[in-house]
């Protein structure tokens, strides 16, 4: 009896063993999926377009000019009759619930873009110029700084104009105001003009300053010069896990660096720092074939 007991007790331990060797720890997550809502919209196409309404300037986002990655932006006083064409990327995980430039929590579901140089909060209608798609935003937000790029959509905006998969696409940008027709124009001719209305000042021309120099605080656009950020989460591990990754692709000037956003901390992955435009062009291009496609100027 004794013998048959050790025999049962044995086999046991012997089972125990099997199934913790067959059950293996959850892996990090790739991306920064805990930078996503709890809850994803099903249908990405039913979010209606932005409404344009009048609204007042952001307080924030607004300086006359600021410097990113070497290069001097000037704010435009007016948006009116703003037309250009050009390169639109998307930004999505890896900045979602973030601060935005205007001081708004960055909604990747929602129907917003940066650019760089029109006043905040501004509407456009953006039109893929490959496919005749179009959409209306809100634009809340600075960028890109990266390469021929004139704007960066929201990842529901880049889905609903079907470039998510390619990651940018030829559009047009047309600044509407409240009251304009909701329909969009024909598709225009692909040919890549020059904004209408206001553009950068040349780095170098000392007309502007940096953000964290002579700016009023309360017109930081809130990017910093030097680093990428390559994504976001809530746990320190995940974020290392990305370290990690990136460094087997080859890119080890990375940082993990804590941020306070509302009442939760955040874990940054970032990359730099960067001396220029030049390079941060070039390490966009490596995160991209790492399987990062929305890096993007770090938000201070």
């Amino acid at each position: 009896m004794m013998r048959r007991l050790v025999l049962l007790l044995a086999l046991s331990a012997l089972l125990l063993q099997g199934c913790t060797l067959l059950r293996r720890p959850p892996e990090p997550s790739a991306r920064p999926a805990a930078s996503l809502p709890k809850r994803t919209p099903r249908n990405l196409d039913s979010i209606p377009d932005a409404v344009p309404r009048k609204e007042p300037r952001s307080r924030y986002g607004n300086p006359e000019t600021y410097e990113v990655f070497g290069r001097t932006y000037r704010v435009q006083r007016n948006a009116k009759g703003h037309v250009e064409r050009g390169v639109a990327s998307w930004y999505g995980p890896g900045f979602h619930a973030e601060r935005t430039s205007s001081g708004e929590s960055y909604d990747m579901y929602a129907m917003t873009a940066a650019h760089k140089t029109l006043p905040i909060p501004v509407y456009a209608r953006v039109t893929n110029l490959e496919n005749g798609l179009s959409v209306v935003v809100r634009i809340n937000d600075r960028g890109p700084f990266v390469g021929d790029r004139i704007i960066d959509l929201s990842y529901t905006a880049a889905h609903k104009l079907d470039m998510t998969r390619k990651g940018t696409a030829m559009v047009e940008v047309r600044v509407i105001e409240p009251g304009d027709d909701s329909s969009p124009p024909p598709l225009p001719r692909p040919i890549v003009t020059t904004s209408t209305a206001g553009s950068t000042a040349p780095a170098g021309s000392g007309v502007g300053v940096t953000p964290s120099a002579r700016l009023n605080p309360q017109a930081a656009i809130g990017v910093s010069s030097r680093f990428l950020q390559a994504g976001s989460f809530s746990a320190r591990e995940n974020a290392e896990a990305m370290r990690q990754r990136l460094a087997d692709s080859g890119i080890r000037n990375t940082l993990v660096r804590e941020a306070l956003i509302g009442d939760r901390t955040v874990y940054r992955v970032q990359v730099g720092p960067l001396a220029g435009g030049l390079e941060a062009d070039d390490m966009i291009e490596r995160l991209r074939i790492a399987g990062i496609p929305d890096a993007r100027p770090a938000h201070e």
